[in-house]
C-alpha cells in the first residue's frame, strides 16, 4: 500500500509543481508590465487631465470677467478705484489667456 502511495505522489503533485514554475517564470514579466503601466500615462488620462485644466482656466476667466463687469459698472458711476480695478482685471484676464495649459 505504501508503494502505491509513493508511486502516485509524483502524478498528484505534478499540477502543483507546474503551477509554481509557471508563476515563477511569469513573475518578472508581470512586474515589468505593472511598472510600465504605472510610469506611463495613457492618452485618455492625458486628455482628461487637459480637459480639467481647461475647465479650471475657463472658470477663472469667467470669474475675472464677472468681477471686471461689476467694477466697470461702478467705474461708470464715477468710482475711480473701480476704474483702476477694471484695468487690473483686464491685465489678469489677458495674462490668463496667454498662459499655456
Amino acid at each position: 500500500m505504501t508503494r502505491l502511495i509513493l508511486l502516485a505522489m509524483p502524478m498528484l503533485l505534478g499540477g502543483c509543481v507546474t503551477s509554481i514554475v509557471k508563476d515563477v517564470v511569469t513573475a518578472p514579466v508581470k512586474i515589468v508590465s505593472k511598472t510600465a503601466d504605472v510610469l506611463t500615462t495613457s492618452q485618455s488620462e492625458a486628455d482628461e487631465k487637459r480637459g480639467r485644466e481647461l475647465r479650471k482656466k475657463e472658470e477663472l476667466l469667467g470669474k475675472l470677467a464677472r468681477k471686471r463687469d461689476k467694477a466697470c459698472d461702478e467705474c461708470d458711476d464715477g468710482d475711480e478705484d473701480a476704474c483702476d480695478a477694471v484695468r487690473q482685471f483686464d491685465e489678469q484676464i489677458e495674462a490668463e489667456r496667454d498662459r499655456p495649459v
